[in-house]
């Protein structure tokens, strides 16, 4: 296909880059190493485009590009750097030329990678791809974990007596069927059975959402939640220790209670009546225990989603690097289990579009808690929800944490944020206009936030969106 210089102007008026559009100036060359790793991370996030010559900001003009006269010269170079074939076109644009690389996407169950480097793009920058990344590709065409059985050639009467399958279907909000044969044949047309020679393979993605006992399944038994308490901020006194024992879905309400019940409460008072309130409110729990527990990554053995308990916070993690960066958690979805995901959506445990962080966030600014950490460790995700703080206890960490999710909220929301927005957020006065300004300017400053182009040009009337919009 040719690029036309309709084409290049259509991109060029797209909202931003996409992790398959990349736009540099390049006006005189381009260092080749560089093309190579981003040919490297556009086809490892499916193929796409590097148009050189066209400015990577908004209104993104036309500057023209001197680099890589020889077009056929350099797509014979790519070829023997990098073992894969890119296509690459000069056009002719009326504001300068243009230099277009035509990168392919990565075949299924392969991975690209320059000097070693198996990379991809997080933002405006090239990342190294982390070991979930790469073992989930590598995995590609093959099955999925929760597609292996979790119990082999059981009868009839076996899957009744394993799975909650009245639960099941309250949760579909379905009558239970007048036999075991429709109980059966339900559990069939959602695939959390199949048939077998002998009966019936449980499949790991029925025995983790519907078992009465999960030690009943000795493959999947480590994937119940645990729930530790501690008697202070610290780790050092454990008050108690439990792993759960039903199926996620079937023992999820049971869990969010159990986890509420051993919240520490808080007093306040609310028209002069004095009330105990918990740590962290249910919705936060219940939304940031499904996500746990959806989004984990089951092919890691000896791991289990769990829920720890302080005197001033409570820590929720679960197996696995996050497939979307932390940093994008509220307004990015992309699902790591997508029919455990689906399923749950079903039986009214989560959203299935990404609105659960949404929710975690509003309630924090609404109950004008500190802003939730996400976290990255090794082999884990974590997300730490701080019991209350006042605004003056509050770290520089955490008030610039805040505004930017309070930033991303907004924007998601079609909003955009405003020094009193940030204001009302945190609970402060006008009379802390310059505080909240510092907060800001400091968050600008970490590369977190920018100001909106289209915003008039008055500090007053400043308006503010995420770096990445």
């Amino acid at each position: 296909m040719t690029i036309t210089a309709e084409q290049i102007d259509l991109w060029r008026s797209s909202a931003s880059e996409t992790q398959n559009l990349e736009f540099k100036e390049a006006k005189n060359q381009y260092d080749t190493k560089k093309l190579c790793c981003y040919c490297v991370a556009i086809a490892n996030e499916g193929g796409g485009h590097l148009v050189l010559g066209v400015a990577d900001k908004p209104p993104r003009p036309v500057v023209g590009s001197g680099a890589f006269l020889d077009t056929q010269n350099i797509a014979e170079k790519l070829f023997q750097w990098l073992g894969f074939r890119v296509d690459v076109e000069s056009v002719a644009h009326p504001d300068g030329r243009v230099v277009v690389f035509i990168i392919p996407g990565r075949p299924k169950g392969t991975a690209y990678h320059y000097d070693g480097a198996y990379l991809m793009r997080s933002g405006e920058e090239l990342v190294p791809m982390s070991e979930d990344q790469l073992r989930r590709i590598f995995a590609e065409g093959q099955p999925d974990w929760l597609e292996f059985p979790a119990l082999k050639d059981a009868s009839a009467q076996d899957v009744v007596q394993l799975l909650d399958t009245q639960t099941f279907f309250d949760l579909l909000h379905l009558p239970y069927p007048t036999d075991q044969s429709g109980v059966l044949a339900r559990l069939l047309d959602e695939r959390l059975i199949e048939r077998s020679a002998s009966g019936f393979h449980i499949l790991n993605i029925g025995a983790v959402l519907l078992a009465k006992s999960l030690r009943s399944f000795s493959g999947i038994s480590r994937k119940a939640a645990r729930v530790i308490v501690y008697a202070s901020e610290s780790k050092l006194r454990t008050l108690s220790d439990v792993t759960g024992e039903k199926g996620y879905a079937v023992g999820f309400t049971g869990l969010v209670q159990d986890v509420m019940g051993k919240l520490p409460q808080n007093e306040v008072i609310e028209d002069a009546i004095r009330k105990e309130i918990k740590l962290v409110p249910e919705v936060v729990i219940r939304e940031l225990l499904a996500n746990a527990l959806i989004h984990q990554d089951f092919e890691m053995g000896g791991a289990s989603p769990t829920v720890e308990v302080f005197a001033n916070r409570v820590e929720i993690s679960n197996p696995g690097e996050p497939i979307v960066p932390v940093e994008r958690f509220i307004d990015g979805y992309q699902s790591r289990n997508e029919r455990l995901a689906d399923l749950m959506r079903r039986f009214g445990i989560c959203e299935e579009k990404s609105s659960g962080i949404d929710r975690v966030i509003e309630a924090a600014e609404l109950m004008q808690l500190p802003a939730p950490e996400f976290l990255t460790g090794h082999k884990r995700t974590t997300v730490v929800i701080h019991g209350p703080r006042s605004f003056r206890d509050m770290n520089g960490s955490d008030r610039v944490r805040a505004c930017y999710q309070h930033c991303v909220l907004q924007y998601v929301l079609r909003r955009q944020m405003t020094n009193q927005s940030l204001r009302e957020r945190f609970g402060l006065s006008e009379g802390s206009s310059n505080t909240v300004s510092q907060i800001i300017t400091a968050t600008i400053e970490q590369g977190l936030v920018k100001s909106d182009p289209n915003a008039p040009d008055s500090r007053r009337y400043a308006r503010y969106i995420p770096a990445w919009a």
